[in-house]
């Protein structure tokens, strides 16, 4: 008998991690006139707890495992993206975007592979995750195309994109991460 534990684990830290990661979205559209030392800390802080998060997904064994299927090596990049941010979080909006504008893009494209092996393994939720990629990645790269905006706008930008990556780990997390039953003795 296998334990879920490391599935319930990653599924919950998931959950909450994307609804963080909502939140600072809409904080970020809101109050843009942060300064950009105090977003790089914040997103640096994040980035580490997402990819503590997905290499629990990652060794965890859910019953499709397709939500955690490429998270070993975002996990490790976000983990590494988030300590350079947090030591050097003064240069988080110069470079920032540009950096989660790609991961993001790239995270977008997985998930998207995700959508379809959901779809081939007969999940009726496949679309909306396929809808959610496709919405998140048109937000990445927005933030890759536009580098040289003004810190309102970009800290706008990278709101709207954290809100819509949140939204899709949330989708995602939902509709892909399933918990097998453990069998009654």
């Amino acid at each position: 008998m296998r334990s879920t534990s490391m599935v319930r684990a990653a599924k919950a830290g998931s959950l909450i991690l994307s609804l963080l990661l909502c939140a600072l979205g809409l904080l970020l559209m809101l109050k843009p006139d942060l300064s950009a030392v105090a977003i790089g800390i914040i997103v640096g802080c994040v980035l580490i707890a997402f990819g503590v998060v997905k290499l629990i997904g990652y060794y965890s064994k859910d019953l499709y495992r397709l939500a955690f299927q490429f998270d070993l090596a975002f996990g490790l990049f976000l983990l590494v993206l988030g300590l350079v941010v947090l030591l050097r979080p003064q240069l988080a909006m110069s470079t920032l975007c540009v950096i989660l504008g790609v991961e993001i893009v790239a995270d977008c494209l997985f998930r998207i592979q995700t959508a379809l092996d959901a779809k081939r393994f007969g999940l009726g939720s496949w679309w909306l995750i396929l809808l959610l990629a496709v919405l998140a990645g048109a937000g990445g790269v927005l933030m890759v195309m536009s580098p040289m905006s003004g810190a309102l706008t970009l800290t706008v930008l990278l709101g709207v994109s954290l809100l819509a990556q949140g939204i899709l780990n949330l989708g995602v997390t939902l509709c892909a991460i399933k918990i097998m039953a453990q069998p009654m003795d």
